[in-house]
């Protein structure tokens, strides 16, 4: 299975130069804890950052920094962690670990944006896949005949 099945391709998005309170009110508006910050390349939207809530509570509220003091490229994250969606999912798990991120960017083949995979949506699809594996083995148990 790729990155590209599963992901998410209804993606929130910003630009650097927006405000905190225009970012904050995305997030509540779409209830998502991150939004992907994008640069316009030749008519593609290229990620370049993500800012999420954390953020904004750490960078922003915690310092007591005006928010409108700062704009989102000020506090997104620049170290962009991403993924292809032809990635399987096992490397990209193993990616997200490796560099403590939850949510990943998802690129095509030109470095466009298409979609966004959180780890919440790796930890669903595994947790359905484990519910399916355990009624495979109670189902096998269930059809041993049992000694009379």
């Amino acid at each position: 299975m790729t990155v590209g099945m599963i992901c998410n391709r209804d993606v929130v998005v910003t630009r650097a130069e927006d405000s905190i309170q225009s970012v904050t009110q995305l997030m509540r508006e779409y209830h998502v804890g991150d939004v992907v910050v994008v640069e316009d390349r030749e008519e593609m939207r290229v990620p370049v950052g993500i800012v999420t809530d954390r953020d904004v509570v750490v960078e922003v509220l915690a310092k007591g920094v005006a928010p409108d003091a700062l704009n989102v490229g000020d506090i997104m994250s620049f170290e962009l962690v991403t993924a292809h969606e032809d990635d399987s999912l096992w490397d990209t798990l193993q990616r997200m670990r490796i560099n403590a991120v939850r949510r990943v960017p998802v690129i095509d083949e030109r470095g466009a944006l298409v979609g966004i995979l959180a780890l919440d949506d790796l930890l669903e699809l595994l947790a359905g896949e484990l519910v399916d594996l355990a009624r495979v083995a109670n189902r096998q148990r269930d059809l041993r005949p049992h000694p009379s």
